[in-house]
């Protein structure tokens, strides 16, 4: 039998988003216990663990047949064999959680033969959500939105760290972009789908849970998004991550590239 269309795994995500919003706001400022994880992999809390365990029986329970990948749940290689699955950042900017800042996210896709075809990116203390479906607009509280049609570096707003300043990044000098940072990479897409900024770049290598619902958002808002050479993203790899992000409108897109050093 033929799966829930686009429209109805969404209702189901942003649904699932708004619960893990209600539930992480019960940790947010409250000194949540947490540790770093293994590997220089960054922080985690129970907050992230428990909007994890929440997502986890809301989406699954509504949707056995579908995979399973999450930022914070060991990888099962059976996924890579599911046609539909959830691709899961229970907290987006968890440093910036934990520090009690508002710029973190919930970030939730299905993905289906590779490709991100709902997408969620609930920011609850900021009481925003944006969302997307692979046959429809992206939105902003039911807003459509849309991309900047910046076509110069020089001058375009750009979300990135600071690293990306670094001369060797480049063929030349570094371009004359206005450089900001947003904690949460999935935000710093959804900014750029909602036209505030031209363009993210990320050189470092991104996972799968921390783009898949904003890249599509992104690209609904009628971005491109890439890897850091330009390869299209590709989602439930065994690898579970690109080589790094860019993402910005298609001719400031190409502009970016051109300027990057591979």
């Amino acid at each position: 039998m033929p799966g829930p269309d686009y429209a109805t795994d969404l209702a189901l995500l942003s649904e699932a988003a708004v619960a893990a919003g209600e539930l992480a706001l019960r940790y947010w400022k409250r000194a949540p216990n947490a540790w770093e994880k293994d590997g220089g992999a960054g922080p985690v809390s129970e907050a992230d663990l428990a909007v994890n365990d929440l997502l986890a029986e809301i989406l699954r329970d509504a949707r056995p047949d579908y995979g399973w990948l999450s930022e914070e749940s060991q990888d099962d290689p059976a996924r890579l064999a599911a046609k539909r699955l959830f691709v899961v950042d229970p907290i987006d900017g968890t440093r910036a959680f934990l520090a009690n800042e508002p710029g973190f996210a919930h970030a939730i896709a299905v993905v289906e033969n590779g490709k991100a075809v709902a997408g969620v990116v609930h920011l609850p203390v900021l009481e925003q959500s944006y969302t997307a479906t692979l046959d429809g607009p992206a939105q902003l509280d039911g807003k459509t939105i849309q991309a900047t049609e910046t076509e110069e570096i020089d001058g375009s707003t750009l979300l990135t760290v600071r690293a990306v300043d670094e001369p060797f990044h480049w063929n030349g000098p570094c371009p004359a972009y206005k450089r900001s940072f947003r904690p949460s990479l999935a935000w710093r897409l959804c900014l750029v789908a909602e036209g505030r900024f031209d363009a993210s770049l990320s050189l470092r290598q991104a996972w799968e849970w921390d783009v898949a619902a904003a890249s599509l958002i992104a690209e609904r808002a009628g971005a491109v998004t890439s890897d850091r050479i330009g390869t299209p993203l590709s989602f439930n790899t065994p690898s579970a991550r690109a080589d790094g992000l860019l993402v910005a409108n298609p001719i400031l897109h190409a502009h970016y590239l051109a300027a990057l050093r591979r």
